[in-house]
């Protein structure tokens, strides 16, 4: 059985990191795919798709990343086609792991089974929360793998953040081609 799961992974956590452990013990192989993948340099997308992926292929052991397909996937903005363009990315499965209340219903809707996962201490393992504590200097590096926590500092992931807006500073939204 393969499994499908959604996300930004801004960046990847230790909860991202047990969900697919969690899920990688119900299937047997997982694709990942990683939305938003056309969005970097922003408040709220601050990493390129491809960091992303190196930031969860270098948390997975290699027997993991033996089992999981990470797929990069664009966002289309239009929830009655979003199922149907995830589809044409990624190669069949046949469950949707997921905890958001829209991403569920979506795929229900289509005719998915849909599970929810354990949430791992969501108000700590929060991405949005580990770039909150990047920027303002707070201890953030408990709380990704430690691959991340390397790979973030080689890309000067506070640099990054406070450029796309983040702590008031730099500009906001990002570079957008016009």
């Amino acid at each position: 059985m393969r499994g499908l799961m959604v996300g930004r992974f801004q960046p990847f956590h230790l909860g991202h990191l047990a969900v697919i452990r969690e899920v990688l013990g119900k299937c047997d192989d997982l694709v990942i795919v990683i939305g938003s993948a056309e969005e970097s340099h922003t408040e709220k997308n601050p990493f390129t798709a491809g960091e992303r992926y190196q930031m969860i292929t270098l948390s997975l052991t290699a027997e993991e990343r033996a089992r999981v397909h990470i797929i990069p996937v664009r966002d289309v903005n239009r929830y009655s086609v979003w199922v149907n363009h995830i589809e044409s990315y990624v190669p069949p499965f046949d469950i949707v792991f997921s905890n958001s209340d829209l991403t569920r219903s979506l795929f229900r809707h289509a005719g998915y089974e849909v599970s929810r996962t354990k949430a791992y201490n969501p108000k700590t393992y929060s991405a949005t929360e580990i770039r909150r504590r990047i920027v303002s200097g707070r201890k953030w590096r408990h709380l990704v793998p430690k691959e991340v926590g390397a790979m973030l500092d080689g890309i000067d992931a506070r640099r990054r953040l406070l450029d796309s807006g983040m702590g008031g500073g730099g500009k906001r939204g990002g570079c957008r081609a016009r």
